[in-house]
């Protein structure tokens, strides 16, 4: 079982979604702490670096959790969880990857 970890950031980011679909992110949470690998790759989205990073879909696709798998501590780091609308969850990601860098 992984532990799961979030950007300090991500407490924003949850309580911007209603109560419904925060539920569902949890959710979805727990099954990233069993099975990380679930989530679908993600590269290079819009001139944004993400290698490395992976997305798990929320609410019929509208949310997006962005995350990384650290295997050398058996960790699932979530890094956003937005929606997808203008690529806001990518750009808010990638901006946070590097400001921890």
């Amino acid at each position: 079982m992984y532990r799961v970890e979030f950007f300090p950031e991500v407490e924003d980011d949850l309580k911007q979604l209603d109560h419904r679909v925060r539920i569902l992110v949890f959710k979805q949470l727990k099954k990233l702490s069993q099975s990380p690998q679930l989530g679908d790759l993600l590269g290079n989205k819009a001139g944004m670096d993400l290698s490395g990073c992976r997305k798990m879909y929320v609410d019929h696709k509208r949310v997006r959790i962005v995350y990384r798998i650290i295997e050398e501590v058996i960790v699932v780091e979530v890094i956003a969880i937005a929606q997808r609308d203008d690529m806001r969850v990518y750009c808010e990601a990638s901006q946070r990857i590097e400001d921890k860098a």
